[in-house]
């Protein structure tokens, strides 16, 4: 029943009697596309209603991204900031069209998100705190640069969020997610980030953490 909307996206049904069932968006990591987070699909609450949503940007050969790595920054990589603000709102558009389209419950959306889809759904809950209830942060971090002008004074207090790193991480050190908390806590949350022994990868535990995570905030 996967419908033209403004993103390529792949679903999953709920199973479930609820007129407007919960749901929840998927967001890959760069280079990757919507298959990747779906093979979580068949392992989390079948009363969720589940879209996995493909980044914007091809890549070649193949893959896709939600904004632009500058690889030969002379200090390092860089983010496309502009690119990051206009996906996060290619994000927001799409959310709402997908709860209209498949007739989903709007207080009750999860974003779950894996590294450039993590950075990506943490802006986005964070610049529009209405539109999403829960957030999953896999291996990822915030950069306030991507976030709303004048965030910090929005009302997050129907906002969860769940967040979690690899201590190994190759991609994103642990030291940037570790900054992630105390950014969050100063808005309000009381969150800890949960580590696990692990590269940039989402280790069997941290899933099963996360499906606690879920449960209990859906």
């Amino acid at each position: 029943m996967t419908k033209e909307l403004s993103l390529h996206h792949i679903t999953k049904a709920a199973n479930s009697t609820k007129d407007k069932p919960a749901a929840l968006f998927m967001f890959h990591g760069y280079g990757s596309d919507e298959n990747d987070l779906f093979s979580f699909s068949a392992e989390l609450p079948e009363e969720l209603f589940i879209i996995s949503v493909r980044a914007p940007q091809p890549m070649q050969p193949y893959g896709n991204a939600w904004y632009t790595i500058h690889w030969d920054g002379s200090n390092g990589k860089f983010n496309d900031t502009d690119e990051a603000i206009a996906s996060r709102d290619k994000i927001a558009a799409f959310i709402k069209e997908a709860i209209e389209a498949y007739n989903l419950d709007a207080a009750n959306i999860t974003l779950l998100g894996f590294s450039q889809g993590c950075i990506l759904s943490l802006a986005t809950a964070l610049s529009y705190p209405t539109l999403a209830k829960n957030v999953i942060g896999l291996s990822g971090y915030i950069d306030p640069d991507m976030l709303i002008a004048g965030y910090e004074t929005a009302d997050f207090s129907n906002l969860n969020i769940f967040i979690s790193h690899g201590t190994v991480d190759q991609v994103i050190p642990i030291e940037w997610a570790q900054k992630t908390p105390e950014f969050l806590n100063k808005l309000g949350f009381n969150i800890t980030l949960k580590e696990y022994p692990v590269g940039h990868g989402v280790a069997p535990q941290n899933f099963y953490d996360l499906k606690v995570w879920l449960q209990k905030h859906i």
